[in-house]
């Protein structure tokens, strides 16, 4: 019995290191709809995601579409941090695994796009 209470503690801190590291699962890119809309999955779901902030100009879809693609190949694994919804779908900023500017602040930095938020420098 006396092993078992030295063993113990080794045990639980081996469970919670295995817990700690394991490692995350991100969102998908599956399919770039528009060039505000993506479709995106998880292990257990797809949903659409909608990338908040933006007016892309009169005529400008296909280009706009054209540097999502190159950005995001299907699979490509982003990070998606939620803004709110709007008719049932999520507005999110999404950043590509690896990089630090999310897409809706690429795209306008492109020039293939307006920021349409108040006071947002995206």
């Amino acid at each position: 019995m006396r092993g078992f209470a030295v063993i113990r503690p080794v045990l639980i801190i081996l469970v919670l290191l295995g817990i700690a590291v394991s490692p995350a699962s991100a969102a998908e890119v599956l399919q770039v709809r528009t060039p505000s809309l993506l479709q995106v999955g998880d292990r257990n779901r797809t949903y659409t995601v909608e990338l908040p902030c933006l007016t892309v100009p009169e005529g400008g879809d296909a280009a706009a579409v054209s540097w999502l693609r190159e950005r995001l190949p299907r699979r490509r694994r982003v990070n998606l941090r939620p803004v709110g919804s709007r008719d049932g779908q999520l507005l999110a900023r999404v950043t590509p695994i690896g990089e630090t500017v999310d897409l809706s602040t690429g795209l306008v930095n492109a020039g293939l796009a307006q920021s349409s938020c108040p006071g947002d420098p995206a």
